[in-house]
């Protein structure tokens, strides 16, 4: 009895590294884990960019100006909101003319 005892015993010590090399084979094949992150930027305004008709669309009108200490618009131009900034746009050709960042 105890010569099986201690051949079991041998047996298993043997074993040991070839059932470890078996399970750290198993996590090699495993598909690799990819995490994507969705990154937002913002647009970066500037005095001279041109706004498509898609952005303008987007973004608000602000007609109460004075609500917000705005001057008031020259003619042919509007303002807009855009991300808590306000943008004096010329209405016909989109480009900005003025940029007002409000208090973050």
């Amino acid at each position: 009895m105890k010569k099986i005892f201690a051949a079991l015993l041998s047996a298993s010590f043997l074993l040991s590294p070839i059932v470890a090399s078996e399970a750290s084979a198993a996590d090699h094949r495993r598909p690799p884990v990819v995490v994507e992150k969705k990154v937002v930027v913002r647009p970066h305004w500037s005095r001279g960019y041109r706004m498509s008709a898609a952005e303008r669309h987007r973004y608000a009108e602000v007609r109460d100006y004075r609500r917000y200490r705005l001057a008031p618009p020259p003619r042919g131009y509007h303002w807009v909101k855009a991300d808590n900034d306000y943008l004096l746009v010329g209405i016909a050709t989109g480009v900005i003319s003025s940029i007002i960042a409000a208090n973050r």
